[in-house]
């Protein structure tokens, strides 16, 4: 539990710098490439493959490819459409994810998350009622397909460490979660990226490096190994945990005139989505004698 601790308050500002310094400035694509490169150095020296099985070598791969590659490359573009505020709000149905892709894994479905998912949608149309434009379905959607992968990255991370009940320190083997990763964003650079909006500024350059080597790699470390130490329902709720620190940090620093009363209703109908699927997840238990 620590350990989530620790990256929710390593990540609390990493929204607000990306939203506020670099999107719309910096090219998406190399951002993010930038942060898988940072990361990768300092991982890479310390991979191992003797002893991995082929099955985990390969989920590990895909985690990062998931977790970090797609998830990040849609977050970027999501921003693109999205405020900061909206984006932190939006990231609200991760636990909703979570909790189906857990169940999953385990052989047993649930609707709650289902129906809270359709509650999380409404919550996200009251925030921008007036002005639901394409662009704004285009970034809401893009920003779920972000928060589905990140949740698949998490799940399937925690079961393959289980599954295969890895021997010595994780680290040695995560540096194969930055290969996957950059299997997805390289080409994704290579093929859309745009070579002419590179980091301007050393502040722009600053901020990549500490979004690559401190938020990227060692958080995405410690919040994998934390997800490990867990059960689902407590990787839910962490991952929500991250929501009201950024809020906080972008609404007194940055958007000050943000609209609180609408960003406060459509947010109290997304966290209302939340405690429906936990009722329903309480109910089913209960029926189940568990």
């Amino acid at each position: 539990m620590r350990y989530l601790v620790f990256v929710t308050l390593l990540w609390a500002l990493s929204f607000s710098l990306i939203g506020e310094y670099l999107a719309g400035r910096v090219d998406s694509y190399f951002a993010v490439l930038t942060r898988i490169l940072l990361a990768s150095a300092l991982f890479l020296p310390l991979l191992r493959l003797r002893g991995l099985k082929p099955g985990l070598i390969g989920g590990l791969l895909a985690v990062g490819a998931l977790q970090f590659g797609i998830t990040y490359v849609c977050l970027y573009q999501s921003f693109l459409y999205l405020t900061v505020p909206e984006v932190l709000l939006f990231t609200i149905t991760t636990p909703l994810y979570v909790a189906l892709l857990d169940e999953g894994l385990r052989g047993r479905f649930s609707v709650g998350p289902l129906l809270s998912t359709g509650l999380a949608v409404l919550g996200a149309a009251i925030i921008r009622y007036d002005n639901i434009s394409d662009d704004y379905l285009a970034g809401f959607l893009i920003l779920q397909l972000a928060n589905a992968t990140f949740a698949a990255g998490q799940v399937g991370y925690a079961h393959l460490i289980r599954r295969y009940r890895v021997d010595g320190p994780l680290y040695r083997s995560f540096g194969l979660f930055f290969i996957g990763a950059l299997i997805v964003v390289l080409p994704a650079y290579l093929l859309l990226g745009n070579p002419e909006r590179l980091p301007q500024t050393t502040l722009q350059w600053g901020i990549l490096g500490w979004l690559g080597l401190a938020a990227s790699g060692l958080g995405f470390y410690l919040w994998n190994k934390g997800a490990t130490l867990v059960d689902g329902g407590t990787l839910g709720i962490m991952n929500n945990a991250l929501i009201p620190a950024g809020l906080i940090v972008n609404l007194l620093l940055w958007n000050r005139d943000a609209d609180l009363l609408r960003l406060g209703l459509g947010g109290a109908v997304i966290l209302l989505s939340l405690w429906i699927n936990k009722r329903c997840c309480a109910l089913r238990v209960k029926s189940a004698g568990i």
